[in-house]
C-alpha cells in the first residue's frame, strides 16, 4: 500500500516524511490558469475553497495511468493545491518580486485564510475504485511588516513561488503572528484531513507507514 503524491513540493513531502511516509512522488503538469479559466467559463466565477480544489482534484487525474514503479498504481494518489483568501480574492503563487512585493503591502498585519484542496483517490493495480475530496482552511494573522522587512524577504526568492508569498516552515515564520486551524494546512496539506479521506476510503493511516 503505497501514498503517491502528484506533486514535487518540499514542503509537502517533508510533511509526509515527518508523518512517517515515504510517498511515491509524481510531477503533475498542471495549467493551473487554463483549468480555473475553463471552469469560470462554464459555472461562472470560482471561490478561493472552490478554485483549490478543482484544482487539486486536476493534479491527481493528470498522473493517473503512470507506472511510476515500472507497475500499475496501488494504495493512495494525492492531489493538492492552496492559495490564500484576502478580500474576497484568490491569491496563488506570485511568481515575480514585484507581485510579491505588492501582496506583502496589501497584507501586513491584517488577516487573511489559507485553504488547502485535498483529492485522494484510491487504485487497486492502476484501477480506481474511489476518490474523495475536502477543502480544509486556516486563518492567519501576519505580522505588520516595514518595507524594509518586505524587502529583505522578496530579496530571497522564498515568497516567489508559494501559495500567499509566504510560509511558516522557513523563513517567513517569523512574519506570522497568529494560526488558527491546522498548521499543516498551511504548509500544503491537512495531514489529519488526509488520514481521514484515508480512512473513509477503506484505508487506516498506519497502514501507509513506511518507518
Amino acid at each position: 500500500m503505497r501514498f503517491h503524491l502528484a506533486s514535487t513540493s518540499p514542503a509537502r513531502l517533508m510533511l509526509m516524511r515527518q508523518a512517517g511516509i515515504e510517498p511515491v512522488l509524481l510531477a503533475s503538469e498542471v495549467d493551473e490558469d487554463l483549468a480555473v479559466a475553463a471552469h469560470e467559463a462554464e459555472h461562472g466565477p470560482a471561490t478561493t475553497p472552490k478554485v483549490v480544489q478543482l484544482l487539486a482534484r486536476a493534479k491527481a487525474e493528470a498522473v493517473l495511468g503512470r507506472e511510476p514503479e515500472g507497475r500499475p498504481m496501488h494504495g493512495l494518489l494525492f492531489g493538492g493545491d492552496s492559495a490564500l483568501e484576502l478580500d474576497g480574492a484568490t491569491l496563488g503563487k506570485p511568481h515575480t518580486p514585484e507581485r510579491a512585493r505588492e501582496r506583502w503591502r496589501a497584507q501586513r498585519g491584517r488577516e487573511a485564510v489559507l485553504h488547502s484542496g485535498h483529492w485522494l483517490v484510491r487504485l487497486d493495480e492502476g484501477r480506481v475504485v474511489g476518490a474523495i475530496g475536502a477543502t480544509v482552511g486556516a486563518r492567519l494573522r501576519f505580522a505588520d511588516l516595514d518595507d524594509d522587512e518586505i524587502d529583505a524577504y522578496v530579496a530571497t526568492g522564498e515568497p516567489l513561488e508559494v501559495a500567499g508569498a509566504f510560509t511558516i516552515d522557513s523563513l517567513g515564520s517569523a512574519y506570522v503572528e497568529e494560526i488558527h486551524g491546522d498548521p499543516s494546512t498551511v504548509i500544503g496539506m491537512s495531514i489529519p484531513t488526509v488520514r481521514r479521506l484515508a480512512r473513509e476510503l477503506g484505508v487506516a493511516w498506519h497502514e501507509l507507514w513506511t518507518r
